[in-house]
């Protein structure tokens, strides 16, 4: 008889250099680097509330729990299995106090999460539309990778729709893909910053990160960004710092 229990089909897995013990689906979506900058990305003080759209796994919220003891992080994800290996996560990191998992669609929000109250709310969307690309035979993967029951401008909406007056909204998200989530946020978000994350010197930036600040008239800032690999493939000493070390990310900060 074929094993079909979660422990079959998970992997133990760590990141910030060991900091953090994850376990992730062995096939589907698998935990990259985008979370952990997203959450590197997110200038807290003690007592901000974050709210982590589409968490996956956690990986994000657990980053980010892990920065700063004096927060609190409500972590939702429409894939119940994936709330699951949340839920597991949090209490494998010991991170109960400061992390909070909510099963729910953007869509159809669960009634705990009321509008207008998050410090900051920070998203890792589907990057590919709907009908873009070969949709994954895992039910999973496809729906980390593909929109589905919500397309960008309703991630957009939702995230404006919890964030505080004053708050910030921030996306990891495809470069390519830069003049919808402007199109999105214009007029509802202001002190826009876009801070490239570079794969290598001379080469097109491949992720983003966007963020903005709710009822500001700031102008946009397009910053310098950081390179993410030498020439021979390592990290440079910078993501290294983000990545291994757990470092802030300060995305206003000039080279």
């Amino acid at each position: 008889m074929t094993d079909t229990s979660i422990e079959s089909v998970y992997t133990e897995d760590f990141l910030l250099g060991g900091r953090i013990l994850i376990r992730q689906p062995r096939e589907g979506y698998r935990v990259a680097i985008d979370p952990i900058f997203l959450a590197a990305s997110i200038d807290v003080g003690p007592g901000h509330t974050i709210l982590d759209v589409g968490a996956g796994v956690g990986a994000a919220s657990l980053c980010l729990a892990t920065r700063r003891d004096d927060i609190k992080i409500t972590a939702v994800e429409l894939l119940r299995e994936h709330v699951r290996y949340s839920v597991d996560n949090v209490n494998l990191n010991n991170l109960r106090d400061r992390v909070e998992v909510l099963h729910g669609d953007l869509l159809s929000p669960p009634p705990r999460l009321a509008a207008g109250t998050f410090t900051h709310v920070m998203a890792n969307p589907p990057y590919l539309e709907a009908a873009r690309g070969r949709l994954s035979t895992n039910p999973m993967k496809a729906t980390a990778n593909h929109e589905s029951t919500a397309d960008l401008d309703q991630w957009a909406k939702f995230c404006l729709l919890m964030v505080k007056p004053k708050g910030t909204v921030t996306f990891i998200y495809r470069a390519d893909r830069l003049p919808e989530i402007l199109t999105y946020f214009s007029g509802k978000l202001g002190d826009i910053v876009v801070y490239p994350l570079w794969p290598g010197k001379h080469k097109s930036a491949k992720r983003i990160l966007v963020r903005g600040v709710k009822n500001s008239s700031g102008t946009l800032r397009l910053m310098p960004g950081m390179v993410l690999h030498q020439e021979d493939g390592k990290f440079t000493p910078e993501a290294e710092s983000v990545l291994r070390n757990g470092e802030a990310l300060n995305i206003l900060k000039e080279r």
